[in-house]
C-alpha cells in the first residue's frame, strides 16, 4: 500500500500515526490535507534504525550521543538536512532541517527497512485527540486512509520530545516523555552540552 502511493495508519510507541511513502508524488501534502493541517508545520520521518537518519540528515556527535542513549524510544531529533538528499519540496523549506526518530516499535520500524524512512504524524485531525486504538483512527479519518493496521490500544500519555541539533547548544523545542533534565544529563555526560535550553 506504502509503494502504491497510500497512506497507511500504523501503531507507534506513542499513539497511532498515519505515514506515505517519501518518494510518493504528493504524498505528503495528502497528509496534511487528511489532518486539516497547515503545510507549514513540521513533519517528522520515522526510521527502521539508526544508521537511516544519517542517509537523511548530518549526524553530530550530540546527535550521536542521544540516539545511542534514547533509540528507540520518544525522541525526534531535528538535524540540519543532507544537502545531497533530494526532499519533496514540501519537506525542503527555506533552510532544511529533517526531524526523525526511532520508535521503540516493530511495525513502523519494519515498514521503514522495506520501503524507506516514513514521513508520519499523528493519526488525527489537527486540534483533536491522539488516536490510541483503531476505533479512534477510523472515527477520525474514515476514508482518508487507505490501510489501518491494527496494534491494539497504543499508550498515548505525552508525545515524543523534539530537540534541535541545528544550534548550539542544542535547543529542547518540546519536552515530552524523556525531560529536559535527562536531555541535558546525556549531553553533558558526552561534554556536548552547557546549556540546552
Amino acid at each position: 500500500m506504502l509503494r502504491a502511493g497510500g497512506i497507511v495508519a500504523l501503531p507507534t510507541d506513542t499513539v497511532y500515526g498515519i505515514a506515505v511513502a517519501l518518494a510518493t508524488p504528493g504524498g505528503i501534502e495528502r497528509l496534511f490535507h487528511v489532518k486539516q493541517r497547515p503545510p507549514d508545520r513540521a513533519i517528522a520521518l520515522l526510521l527502521a534504525d539508526a544508521a537511516q537518519a544519517s542517509e537523511l540528515g548530518v549526524v553530530s556527535p550530540a546527535a550521536e550521543a542521544l540516539a545511542a542513549a534514547l533509540w528507540p524510544g520518544p525522541l525526534t531529533l531535528v538535524l540540519p538536512a543532507r544537502p545531497d538528499a533530494e526532499w519533496p519540496q514540501v519537506l525542503a523549506g527555506d533552510g532544511p532541517t529533517v526531524g526523525v526518530r526511532l520508535p521503540d516499535h516493530a511495525s513502523p520500524r519494519a515498514l521503514a527497512a522495506a520501503v524507506g524512512p516514513l514521513p508520519t504524524t499523528s493519526a488525527n485531525r489537527s486540534g483533536q485527540p491522539d488516536a490510541l486504538d483503531v476505533a479512534m483512527v477510523i472515527d477520525e479519518l474514515d476514508d482518508g486512509v487507505d490501510l489501518v493496521l491494527d496494534g491494539g490500544r497504543m499508550p498515548g500519555s505525552r508525545p515524543s520530545t523534539v530537540v534541535d541539533l541545528t544550534v548550539v547548544p542544542p535547543a529542547i523545542l518540546r519536552v515530552g516523555l524523556i525531560d529536559e533534565a535527562r536531555i541535558r544529563a546525556i549531553l553533558a555526560a558526552a561534554d556536548l552540552d552547557s546549556a540546552a535550553d
